[in-house]
């Protein structure tokens, strides 16, 4: 048993609990953000980095989307990360993910991430034994060093079951505007789901620490998991400032 066999699956909203929860949590993000990136006349507050994470087809489009829907463009920056170039594998793997970090007053949302190394490229052999089990204590080291500089890091894993997932395969094989969307390679992940499910398991246990928790979304139902996502990095946003003794909702100096 280990943390993925934890996450109910079977938890369900419908339709208009869910519209009226999802936008009072917009609503709340929006104001946050307008606080960190000093626009409420209030001094700039720390970066915010959302890591997204999970299986093929576990809902992280419909959930970012969502997450930034009402938030002025020019307030957050989304960042998606396939395999790297031949450049990128010239350097060392986190090297690519720098400039798209936010600084003091920004958010950035990443749609894959310095994971990678853990989950893709540890079970397709992308990358050495020696350079994976390395990577472990190199991203703690990272994200460590980005929350000790202010950072606030909120990390998800959208889980779904193996029949979800091939009920959402089959229903963007068969819709001609997503199925794009859908590879060959998705296939031929879904085949290698327990190594996959080793390396999750792996990784949420020697990642998960005091500067970078992992939140784990249920993601069958994607109200639900859109809802989830986007309260938790609002909630993260309030315990951080809170930690701080700052409170985002005291009226801004004259």
């Amino acid at each position: 048993m280990g943390r993925l066999d934890d996450v109910d699956l079977t938890q369900r909203l419908g339709k208009r609990e869910a519209k009226e929860q999802l936008t009072a949590a917009q609503q709340r993000l929006v104001h946050l953000r307008l606080f960190l990136g000093g626009q409420l006349g209030t001094p700039l507050g720390p970066p915010v980095c959302v890591l997204f994470e999970g299986w093929d087809a576990s809902g992280k489009g419909g959930a970012i989307k969502r997450l930034v829907d009402e938030l002025d463009p020019r307030h957050v920056r989304v960042a998606q990360f396939a395999a790297p170039t031949s450049t990128e594998k010239r350097h060392h793997f986190l090297w690519r993910f720098w400039p798209v970090l936010p600084g003091w007053g920004g958010m950035a949302v990443l749609d894959r991430t310095w994971y990678g190394r853990v989950l893709v490229e540890r079970v397709e052999g992308f990358a050495s034994e020696e350079a994976w089990q390395r990577a472990y204590g190199e991203i703690v080291d990272l994200e460590t060093t980005l929350a000790a500089e202010g950072m606030i890091l909120v990390k998800f894993w959208l889980h779904v079951s193996p029949e979800e997932q091939m009920r959402r395969f089959e229903s963007r094989s068969a819709d001609p505007y997503r199925a794009w969307k859908l590879t060959d390679e998705d296939w031929r992940n879904r085949e290698k789901r327990p190594a996959y499910e080793a390396a999750v398991e792996e990784m949420l246990a020697r990642t998960d620490h005091p500067a970078g928790r992992w939140t784990l979304v249920a993601g069958d139902d994607k109200r639900t998991a859109r809802v989830a996502v986007v309260r938790t990095v609002c909630e993260a946003i309030e315990s951080a400032l809170a930690a701080r003794g700052i409170d985002p909702d005291a009226v801004p100096p004259e």
